[in-house]
């Protein structure tokens, strides 16, 4: 198809390449599958790639659509040419079609519409050509003279304003002009919620230079009411584009061209081509934030797990206490009650719990009082050796985000998993679940909730959605998961699956107890072939008779593995814990017309590492035990701290004293970087020294140049 070529110029592979992943797509093949094994057919394209190919192929698809009925509502007009039909079928710029369509578009009456109706077209055709017929019927006009012009200007004015030439001509303007201009709203200076905005009351700036979240500020800030904007070219050069389009002559007809050409500037071009430049702005800016919000989830939901280790986790809080939870290693709850700080009471409640439930590990969530309630914790560990409690070891203390536990507690999956009870012990529990396996417990939560995007409530929802959907998916198959302990939660991302069936492989697992192999999947109600296929590398069997149950070897694979090991003399299991045996395969022997080197490469490298989680492994990590509040900082001090949010202006890092700082990107190195995700990474760990403070606004800036 025609269009494969143009989708290659944008994504940057070959049309080879975008016809096989369409149809790939078009086979209902999930992102995660073609990319993980369909790679001789893709030529080893990412998931990135074959995203942007799907992106531009639904581009394609609505373009389609739209061509068709701009193609009706003309034929319908009875003025659909064969010359139009063929440019418009041809056309595959979407601001060229509108433009094309825009003479033909019903809209509401006119001003040119009325002069129409009044008679006056035929005049404005004979001052549009700007000849001697046009002064001519000028001088005829009587009494009427200045309604006839006036209706004339109008007409033509539409007529400059749905010219295509005219139309590009003012966009180039806008392109290398445009400044975005920002006015306060007279009255809204004053009011406090105002203030969060105060920096953009009087923004002067070139449009193709603002960065993509100082707009969505400024576009925030308008949508609240507190600022107006405006963007504009340069009027002159505009006019001045306009008029070498339109201004023939020197005569009576030309001044009238002239005065409707400035009209139509002002009252139908100028607002017009603004609307598409702020549409445009604000997508660009859009898609950046999706970007890095994609980004930083990808990031959270990789972040390092626990394992099944015995979790006390406690959420914190002064007027009604820690909420503590007692989750037993594969996360159950086993007990629940509530501690006080500064409280001696609460301290031997702790050493109680530890000891008797022979605890790993505690979690304390990062909210309020959460350095008080870890001081406590401390404290409960440091004395523990001297009450008559017997502990195996000393349980390691992690302090774990609560960004979204609040909406987890009070979800629909928060009540079925916890019906009797209430949203505290719920919030405790998630927060104990993050440490042991945050992925597991973050796929129950709205990714807009988790709090590591900046402006998620700004951009376009459906867009943000499809992306974080997309990376959450990335991120589940690409860790894989163990079918037989698995949520449905998290089973929903899995390659090929859903929630229908995700309930179901739940259900079935829960009355025929655990799935003893990838191929007993196949007896899950509504479990096809074709999803089987989509599905079963990415599921996990740890227990299967079959090693490769517990790797990400596909199914369809397998005979090319167990040939591995016949050729070799030996099991496909000694194959797999034998790097000696391992080194003797010669991959090329076992290349087809359908497996090639990426597929084969991918199964030895599966065979060196079966089912090896990605993540990296969690580390212990602590707070400056003398900085509690805002209060205790000082300008110069260096200290420890953990990246809570990335923007592309800089990193946000928590330090202990419930208000993150700021590490502007200018702070984050001794050389210019471009973007702060070449230097930090979410929920790093770094050391980082104060370099102002202002506590009036609650603002703490940082520095990574310590």
């Amino acid at each position: 198809m025609v269009y494969f070529d143009f989708i290659s110029s944008k994504v940057g592979v070959s049309a080879k390449q975008i016809a096989a992943t369409v149809a790939l797509l078009n086979e209902n093949a999930t992102i995660p599958f073609i990319a993980r094994y369909r790679k001789e057919k893709t030529g080893s394209l990412d998931e990135v790639q074959i995203a942007a190919i799907a992106d531009e192929y639904h581009r394609y698809l609505e373009m389609e659509d739209r061509k068709a009925t701009i193609l009706n509502t003309i034929a319908e007009q009875g003025q659909l040419t064969d010359e139009l039909k063929a440019r418009i079928e041809k056309c595959w710029d979407a601001t060229e079609l509108e433009d094309i369509y825009l003479p033909y578009k019903p809209h509401r009456k006119t001003r040119a519409d009325v002069a129409r109706e009044q008679g006056y077209e035929p005049l404005a055709k004979a001052i549009f050509e700007q000849k001697r017929e046009g002064d001519e019927a000028m001088r005829r006009l009587g009494d009427k003279r200045e309604e006839a012009l006036q209706g004339a200007r109008d007409i033509i004015a539409e007529w400059i304003s749905q010219d295509e030439q005219a139309r590009n001509a003012i966009r180039r303007e806008f392109t290398y002009s445009a400044v975005l201009t920002t006015k306060v709203v007279k009255g809204k200076e004053s009011e406090e919620e105002a203030q969060k905005y105060r920096d953009y009351f009087a923004v002067k700036e070139p449009l193709r230079r603002i960065t993509s979240h100082r707009l969505l500020a400024i576009r925030r800030a308008e949508a609240e009411g507190f600022i107006r904007v405006d963007i504009s070219p340069d009027s002159e050069k505009a006019l001045d584009k306009l008029a070498r389009i339109f201004l023939k002559t020197s005569s009576d007809t030309t001044y009238q061209v002239e005065l409707a050409m400035e009209d139509s500037y002002k009252r139908l071009l100028k607002p017009s081509i603004e609307t598409e430049f702020a549409a445009s702005s604000k997508e660009k800016a859009d898609e950046e934030a999706i970007r890095v919000f994609a980004q930083n989830l990808r990031q959270l939901l990789l972040e390092s797990p626990l394992g099944q280790k015995r979790v006390l986790a406690l959420d914190p809080g002064f007027r009604t206490g820690c909420k503590t939870v007692i989750l037993s290693a594969q996360g159950d709850l086993l007990h629940h009650t509530v501690v006080f700080v500064n409280n001696v009471a609460s301290t031997k409640t702790l050493q109680q719990l530890i000891a008797q439930y022979q605890i790993d590990a505690i979690a304390i969530g990062n909210g309020t009082a959460s350095r008080e309630c870890e001081q406590m914790v401390r404290v409960s560990l440091d004395t523990i050796t001297s009450t008559p409690y017997t502990i195996h070891a000393t349980p390691q203390v992690f302090v774990v985000s609560e960004s979204g536990a609040s909406v987890y507690s009070a979800s629909k999956i928060a009540r079925e998993e916890f019906p009797d009870e209430d949203v505290t012990v719920r919030g405790a529990v998630s927060i104990g679940r993050r440490l042991m396996d945050p992925l597991a417990e973050l796929v129950k939560i709205d990714p807009k909730s988790i709090g590591v995007g900046q402006y998620q409530h700004d951009v376009n929802q459906t867009r943000l959605g499809e992306s974080l959907q997309q990376t959450v998916e990335s991120v589940v198959n690409h860790v894989g998961v163990d079918v037989n302990t698995a949520s449905k939660h998290i089973l929903t991302y899995v390659s090929g699956l859903g929630s229908a069936l995700a309930h179901n492989i739940v259900n079935y697992r829960s009355e025929n107890g655990a799935f003893p192999n990838r191929k007993a999947l196949l007896k899950v109600p509504k479990m096809g072939a074709k999803t089987f296929e989509q599905a079963a590398g990415f599921l996990r069997v740890t227990n299967s008779d079959n090693p490769l149950d517990n790797s990400a070897v596909h199914p369809e694979s397998y005979g090319i593995v167990e040939k591995m090991a016949k050729d070799l003399k030996c099991s496909v299991a000694d194959l797999m814990n034998n790097a000696t045996l391992r080194e003797k395969i010669d991959l090329q022997r076992y290349v087809t017309d359908k497996v090639g080197m990426p597929t084969l490469q991918d199964i030895l490298r599966e065979l060196e590492k079966p089912s090896r989680d990605p993540r990296e492994q969690l580390e212990e990590w602590h707070f400056d035990e003398s900085v509690h509040t805002i209060d205790d900082l000082q300008i110069g001090m260096v200290l420890p701290g953990i990246v809570t949010n990335i923007a592309n202006f800089g990193a946000f890092v928590d330090i202990g004293v419930h208000k993150d700082g700021l590490v502007h990107i200018s702070e984050m190195a001794n050389r210019r970087i471009n973007n702060p995700a070449e230097v930090v990474a979410l929920h790093q760990h770094v050391m980082v020294k104060v370099i102002d403070i202002d506590k009036q606004r609650g603002r703490i800036q940082l520095s990574l140049k310590v």
